[in-house]
């Protein structure tokens, strides 16, 4: 991981500020949806290989649910966010109050699929605002689109639909929580090689270590 062999906690710090402004703006667009308080908090930030993005979530035969979308304008590259199956119908259930089927691996309907993919398209949107409000960046989600595979399946398909991508994800935890309750889900933006200088240029974050 060269282009990153420097990446510090500064750079992290940058980052995870992104994140927080991000899932906040997401809770405050969920909750208006559902008219209901949403909490939402982002535990840790990290920089992955493309390659480690299926064992994050569990594994290349992990069974997921997945929004994916092409990032377009100045900083082109590819997202997703990811949660397991079974976190995907317990956030359905917490935050819309659907209330579980008899079989837990009972397909999703029409309506619960679509209330998956609004969540998805809501976080992405909130998480590349921040990043695009953070580095004056002109950065366009193209329209997303939902998936339910295993994680390698969904990876490798995402990728041949949206482009090539770098080798690199900036990965955001994402937590829904309700008391002691946490739902956990994952998102990633894989900037397209030419977009890695220039995004980080843009947060003034020196890939060097010096600031």
């Amino acid at each position: 991981m060269s282009f990153f062999s420097n990446f510090g906690e500064f750079q992290i710090d940058v980052l995870r500020e992104v994140g927080n402004i991000g899932a906040g703006n997401a809770a405050t667009a969920l909750s208006k949806l559902i008219q209901k308080e949403v909490d939402m908090k982002v535990p840790q930030v990290k920089i992955l290989e493309f390659d480690e993005i299926a064992d994050f979530v569990g594994g290349a035969e992990a069974l997921v649910v997945t929004v994916f979308l092409r990032v377009e304008g100045d900083c082109p590259g590819n997202m997703f966010f990811i949660v397991d199956y079974a976190s995907a119908r317990n956030l359905l259930r917490k935050l819309f109050g659907i209330q579980e089927t008899v079989e837990a691996d009972e397909q999703l309907s029409e309506m619960e699929l679509s209330a998956l993919h609004e969540i998805g398209n809501i976080l992405a949107g909130s998480y590349l605002s921040s990043l695009a409000d953070f580095t004056n960046l002109n950065m366009q989600p193209s329209v997303p689109a939902l998936a339910i595979d295993m994680a390698g399946a969904i990876l490798s398909y995402g990728l041949i639909e949206l482009g090539n991508s770098g080798d690199f994800a900036l990965t955001i935890d994402t937590a829904f929580f309700e008391g002691n309750e946490e739902v956990e889900g994952h998102f990633f933006l894989l900037p397209d090689p030419e977009s890695l200088n220039k995004l980080f240029s843009a947060l003034g974050v020196p890939l060097d270590g010096n600031y």
